[in-house]
């Protein structure tokens, strides 16, 4: 039996590519402005801005926001971790989303089943609050957890763990949907049922050893959940 999802933000509730390439141009403007080489910053961003795609190992696919910054303060010596940490939240709370799925109306079929809803995100909480807000959803979510809201990053168990106390229901009652093996790996350490999808930049055939199941997005999740439940 299924009673609460929670998910994975960047590839999972947004289309990676879509939304962070923006940030990471911005950023990459920004830095160079106060001195940073604009090659370094892509080569350790994981970003090639003549194609602007990432590498598969790229960072910001996964890390937390505050072990990005400290990928980059050696080319920003000029800039304070303060004030880095700052420009990196600024840029990312301002920074446009791209809903994977009609996210209103998947997340309140979601509901609709009884369903409660949460986010996990090695994001920090004020960018993803915006972001959920952006998207006109944020209302729909019992939990929202950054990586500083207290409970650590993914792919430690910490956010997944305290959703789960959060709305009451056993961890063994919740699935984890993410697009990347940290988020497989915190679910798995979580006790929960895992669900990988295609809209960041793993493939199939680097998530589908590590999930229950792989879906092309959100859109087909409540169905997947409809199957377990009845089984």
């Amino acid at each position: 039996m299924i009673d609460a999802v929670i998910f994975d933000k960047d590839g999972t509730l947004f289309d990676f590519r879509a939304s962070w390439g923006g940030w990471t141009e911005a950023l990459i403007d920004r830095l160079t402005a106060h001195g940073a080489d604009p090659a370094a910053l892509g080569a350790v961003l994981g970003y090639d801005r003549r194609y602007r795609v990432f590498r598969p190992d790229s960072p910001v696919i996964a890390q937390t926001t505050p072990e990005i910054a400290d990928l980059i303060r050696p080319l920003v010596p000029a800039l304070s971790p303060a004030a880095l940490n700052a420009l990196m939240e600024q840029l990312a709370a301002e920074a446009p989303m791209a809903p994977a799925v009609p996210l209103r109306a998947v997340l309140e079929g979601l509901r609709a089943r009884g369903l409660a809803l949460g986010l996990a995100t090695n994001d920090t909480e004020v960018p993803a609050r915006a972001h959920l807000g952006g998207a006109g959803v944020l209302d729909l979510f019992d939990f929202v957890a950054g990586c500083d809201s207290g409970w650590g990053g993914k792919p430690a168990p910490g956010q997944l763990l305290a959703f789960a106390e959060a709305v009451g229901v056993p961890a063994a009652r919740a699935v984890m949907v993410g697009d990347s093996r940290h988020d497989m790996e915190a679910g798995r350490a979580a006790g929960m049922a895992v669900v990988a999808v295609l809209t960041g930049i793993a493939t199939r055939e680097e998530l589908a050893p590590h999930a229950d199941v792989v879906l092309p997005d959100i859109a087909t999740l409540g169905d997947w959940i409809d199957a377990r439940r009845a089984s």
